[in-house]
């Protein structure tokens, strides 16, 4: 027997499930990481327009997240409206995924960067096409309050664990293929069979209910108009998209901090690595918690925990002893996880008040929506922490910066994260979706469907 409301997911669902945002961040991180370099060391192409494939990409990204939610939710197939695609594009995500790190072939800067341009803008839709339809089936497949909190659980284990793959796994990938261009090439391949073959695993473990495969006389753009009047989206999308700019703020700046403040650069991959194990080690913690307290608790929680070690990272010195920056860098990642972890979980919550106001399932839309405020929140972070190097008198390639820039870089690394974590904790503090409200909810539209299968 499916599941039913009452009901808790097997392991398995959650660990399959979890796969599929496993895939799609290795994706996210090895770009994130190595792209830049490839494409200026190994392509061959100026920086500048290394930069260009890049916004390219994201642009073309953010711009088509809302409209394949919209898409998934007005499918109408006999396999369902969310799970074909992830047999449609799991293959030729890891394909353009592979021929993003392989020899384009061509000759000249202008068709290199017309080649790899069009290749990620490719794998940036497929990774749409699977991401969108992914996020608006949680809902659908946990339907309890505290059951949402525990998928996110294991998708941000899975998240965890693809971070790491890409940090680790490419560099010595490349170098157990020969190094340089075809290094790049069969890591890219190994890669790219890794991010496909998971999405069939993520098809067999799931399923769409029947109630609700419903008929949407909704247009894009009407839709998009309700998402705006809904008043809890527009609580939650403030809270989310100050978060993601804390953490990619942070995250963009940790590797500058290490280098011109510290002075130990080498110190930065195991700084991130304690990070990423102090996600590990708490979401058990915050998990458990989430089954007394309200989901807008634990957020607060986790942005004031992550805030309190911020402080102590602005305050390390230098000449202290390497385990005392390692320390709170490891409990960082406490509150860290719970900045992604408890808006996707919340944001079910929302689509079930959506429907009970709407009568209809709209899990696309508002992933699609939720997706690109994750992309807007980085791409922001990102320029915000560029805007401030650059107003603080930093100097690319050189060593020796001066005062204010090195302040610069510790204020950004920990003081510029934590006013926008306060600003998500005030914001959360109006968030009207309590454990009570939600099953309010819950009740209300079982009672409709029962009704309307009478």
């Amino acid at each position: 027997m499916r599941p039913g409301a009452e009901e808790v997911l097997p392991v398995h669902v959650k660990a399959g499930f979890a796969l599929g945002d496993h895939t799609v961040n290795i994706q996210l991180a090895t770009v994130s990481l190595f792209f830049l370099f490839f494409l200026t060391n190994i392509a061959g192409l100026p920086p500048s327009q290394a930069g260009l494939v890049l916004l390219a990409g994201r642009a073309f990204d953010a711009f088509t997240d809302p409209i394949m939610g919209r898409i998934s939710d007005r499918t109408r197939w006999r396999l369902g409206r969310r799970r074909p695609y992830f047999l449609i594009g799991a293959v030729p995500f890891g394909v353009t995924f592979a021929l993003l790190w392989s020899d384009s072939g061509v000759q000249g800067e202008a068709a290199i960067f017309l080649f790899y341009t069009a290749v990620y803008v490719l794998n940036t839709l497929c990774s749409t096409v699977l991401a969108v339809p992914y996020m608006a089936l949680l809902p659908e497949l946990a339907l309890g309050y505290h059951e949402r909190t525990s998928m996110n659980t294991f998708r941000s284990v899975g998240v965890v664990l693809a971070i790491l793959a890409a940090a680790v796994g490419m560099p010595r990938l490349v170098d157990a293929f020969g190094g340089g261009a075809p290094g790049y090439a069969g890591a890219g391949w190994v890669f790219g069979i890794w991010v496909a073959l998971p999405w069939l695993a993520v098809y067999a473990v799931t399923w769409e209910r029947r109630e609700f495969q419903k008929s949407s006389g909704i247009g894009f753009a009407a839709g998009a108009r309700r998402l705006v009047q809904h008043r809890s989206y527009r609580i939650l999308s403030a809270l989310f998209l100050s978060s993601r700019i804390s953490v990619d703020v942070s995250g963009a700046m940790l590797i500058f901090y290490f280098t011109y403040w510290v002075g130990r650069p080498e110190d930065f991959p195991i700084a991130l690595a304690l990070l990423l194990a102090g996600v590990l080690v708490s979401l058990p913690f915050w998990l458990r918690l989430a089954r007394r307290a309200d989901k807008r608790v634990i957020f607060i929680a986790g942005a004031l925990t992550w805030s309190a070690m911020l402080v102590g990272i602005l305050l390390v010195q230098p000449d202290q002893p390497r385990w005392v920056v390692f320390a709170f860098c490891g409990l960082s990642g406490v509150g860290y996880g719970v900045a992604d972890l408890m808006p996707w979980s919340m944001l079910g919550d929302v689509i079930d008040e959506d429907e009970l106001a709407t009568g209809e399932r709209r899990d696309g839309m508002y992933a699609g929506f939720f997706t690109f405020l994750r992309k807007l929140g980085g791409a922001m972070g990102v320029a915000l922490a560029g805007f401030g190097l650059e107003l603080s008198g930093f100097e690319r390639g050189v060593d020796a910066q001066g005062e204010t820039a090195i302040l610069a870089v510790r204020l950004l690394t920990s003081l510029g994260p934590i006013l926008f974590l306060l600003l998500a904790a005030w914001i959360a503090l109006r968030f009207p979706l309590t454990r009570r409200r939600h099953a309010e909810i819950v009740n209300q539209l079982a009672v409709r469907r029962v009704a309307s299968e009478s």
